[in-house]
């Protein structure tokens, strides 16, 4: 009995110093304050500019919204505003899209000097309605739209940061001379559906840009080609213009031309080395009224020559040599609404190995009668090395309709990255 006396003691012991040991620890201990070295993350998407620190909540406009997991945004956009509201320092991205503002002052701005990204478009802003130098002082500006207003005039002057600027559907007829000047950086320039006619580009506003990537003059005034565009430039749109004929060597000083878009001009003639480019991908030169095709430089892979005045299509112009060892790319070519009687000759897929699709479609063979050839849309079967390639580019194999390629005619969209 005694034994059992004292391990009865000893058990009661180890129980006492079992319960007092956890009785003693605090399980919240370590979750009430936060790891000395553990610091809030503030997003700033340019590590080169330093933004100011500010606690949360931040201060935000009273008209706008202010995301907590985007502290550097104000969203004011679709709020029916007439004018700017007062801006935090802080902001980077303001968005602004959508309202009825007329007017662009300094005031708002004041105690900003972080912003890297305005966007203005879809509103009814008028050149002489914005403060001369207002979009100047931000040093850290990289885009700025300003896309469907009423400007008559190019915005000047402006930040030498900025990168890219859109200013698509506006009413702009003029480019000062020095409009232009001190953009060092920009890559990419949107002045698609204005007013802009040949003589405000005698002055080659164009040529000083020395990274301009993508130039965007569809749905304007021209007749002529734009003179002395920089050889940085990778994309051209010049949809909807009244161009008639391009100079012989134009494209010689724009070897890094990817996409070159010019359908609805009045383009009849083109001479047959003019678009000799190493990497052209993208061809559009439908609706226009040539008679006779040319060159296919062997980079080409989609070419567009729809709703012209072709009776045949001659594969030895545009492809004058077979080479093994450099074989042509062109995989895709829409030929409707010309005036053919035939399919195109059986040499161009000995030429062009990879064409997948040729879209004949309705031809205007007759006048004021459009007919169809035997095979509407030639497809050729994709070997299973194509098909799987296909299959990884989420392509479609569907049978193409005239709805297929309404959104081919649009401009590069202005977000193209």
């Amino acid at each position: 009995m005694a034994i059992l006396s004292q391990l009865s003691i000893i058990h009661l012991l180890w129980a006492a110093m079992v319960f007092c040991q956890y009785e003693d620890y605090d399980f919240e201990d370590e979750y009430d304050q936060e790891p000395d070295h553990q610091r809030p993350y503030y997003f700033n998407p340019n590590p080169q500019a330093e933004a100011p620190r500010f606690p949360f909540p931040v201060e935000c406009a009273r008209e706008c919204f202010c995301p907590p997991a985007f502290p550097l945004s104000m969203y004011c956009d679709h709020r029916n505003l007439k004018t700017i509201p007062n801006i935090p320092a802080h902001v980077q991205q303001l968005y602004l899209q959508n309202n009825y503002i007329e007017a662009v002052p300094a005031g708002p701005f004041t105690n900003v000097t972080f912003l890297r990204e305005i966007n203005l478009s879809h509103n009814k802003i008028k050149s002489h309605m914005i403060d001369h130098g207002v979009f100047a002082k931000f040093s850290n500006l990289v885009q700025l739209y300003l896309q469907h207003n009423e400007l008559e005039e190019f915005p000047f002057p402006l930040p030498s940061s900025l990168e890219r600027l859109l200013l698509g559907f506006n009413k702009i007829s003029q480019l000062s001379g020095n409009a232009l000047e001190g953009l060092p950086n920009i890559t990419m320039l949107d002045l698609c559906n204005n007013f802009l006619d040949d003589s405000v580009l005698k002055g080659k506003p164009f040529s000083n840009l020395k990274n301009l990537m993508q130039l965007n003059l569809c749905n304007n005034k021209l007749q002529t080609m734009p003179p002395d565009l920089p050889s940085s430039l990778m994309y051209l749109s010049l949809e909807n213009n009244s161009i008639s004929y391009i100079p012989e060597n134009y494209f010689h000083r724009l070897p890094k031309i990817i996409a070159l878009r010019m359908s609805h001009n009045n383009l009849q003639n083109i001479p047959r080395n003019t678009f000799n480019l190493p990497n052209l991908l993208e061809l559009n030169l439908g609706h226009n009224k040539l008679k006779q095709v040319f060159y296919i430089p062997r980079s080409l892979q989609h070419l567009y020559i729809e709703d012209n005045d072709l009776e045949i299509i001659n594969v030895t112009l545009m492809c004058p040599s077979f080479d093994p060892l450099n074989i042509n790319q062109l995989t895709y070519i829409r030929v409707d609404q010309n005036k053919l009687t035939n399919p195109i000759s059986t040499y161009a897929f000995f030429c062009f190995p990879h064409i997948r699709t040729i879209y004949y479609g309705e031809q205007n063979a007759s006048v004021n009668k459009s007919t169809q050839l035997r095979i509407p849309v030639f497809r050729r079967f994709l070997t299973p090395e194509e098909f799987d390639e296909a299959e990884d580019d989420h392509e479609t194999l569907d049978r193409e309709t005239e709805e297929d390629h309404e959104g081919e005619d649009n401009y590069f969209h202005p977000y193209f990255q």
